[in-house]
């Protein structure tokens, strides 16, 4: 029988953790509500809006028991799990698991490009679909869509006319409205909201537009 070493046990207990935070969620279903971030560290997109490029690098390993310890000062129901891109760290799983088993209402915020299978099911999955503008839209890995649920959220970053027209192909095409709920968000000082608006309402689009909530108070700051 092979003996597992305790290194190995504790390596399968923490992650490397850009940052923890307290705010109000600014995005998706829960927009407004206050939440705890977890951002984990690294991320092997390199989106052309990317507002966290702090987090592709550094941050500081932690076990769960701590985050569990950080987590709860916040006194905080719900929890979302960020990046980067959280799923580049397979701890991140089982961390999921554990905020929930915690009584957390837990949302995971991913590019699109993994796998979300393995994902806890009380986990509400929030799944970036990459426009053509992102720069990474050949890294959609479409195969997720089967995967959700009404739980669960599809998102798009609209950095263009052009952007907005290739996603409401996707929405129509593939039904997307049907499996889960769809928001169209504006990149941040890229699309004028009047104009987002204008073109969903003229499409009569079966989506939720978006603004960063955070983006409206607390500007580029970092922790928010």
């Amino acid at each position: 029988m092979t003996k597992i070493k305790k290194s190995d046990l504790a390596a399968d207990q923490r992650l490397k953790i850009a940052e923890i935070f307290f705010s109000l969620q600014g995005e998706a279903r829960q927009a407004g509500v206050p939440t705890v971030f977890i951002r984990l560290t690294g991320c092997p997109l390199r989106c052309s809006y990317c507002d966290t490029e702090y987090a592709f690098f550094g941050g500081e390993w932690m076990d769960f028991d701590a985050i569990l310890d950080q987590v709860a000062a916040y006194r905080a129901r719900y929890v979302c799990v960020t990046g980067g891109e959280p799923l580049a760290q397979k701890n991140c799983l089982a961390l999921l698991s554990r905020l929930c088993d915690s009584g957390y209402e837990v949302s995971l915020e991913t590019g699109g490009a993994h796998d979300v299978t393995a994902v806890d099911p009380r986990v509400s999955r929030v799944v970036d679909i990459k426009t053509p503008d992102s720069g990474e839209a050949a890294g959609n890995r479409w195969e997720n869509i089967g995967l959700l649920t009404p739980h669960d959220q599809l998102k798009f970053v609209i950095c263009s006319r052009g952007d907005y027209e290739w996603a409401r192909q996707q929405v129509r095409q593939r039904g997307l409205d049907k499996v889960c709920e769809v928001l169209f968000s504006p990149a941040w000082g890229a699309v004028d909201l009047k104009d987002l608006a204008r073109w969903i309402l003229d499409d009569v689009l079966a989506v939720r537009m978006q603004v960063q909530l955070h983006k409206l108070i607390w500007g580029d700051e970092p922790g928010h």
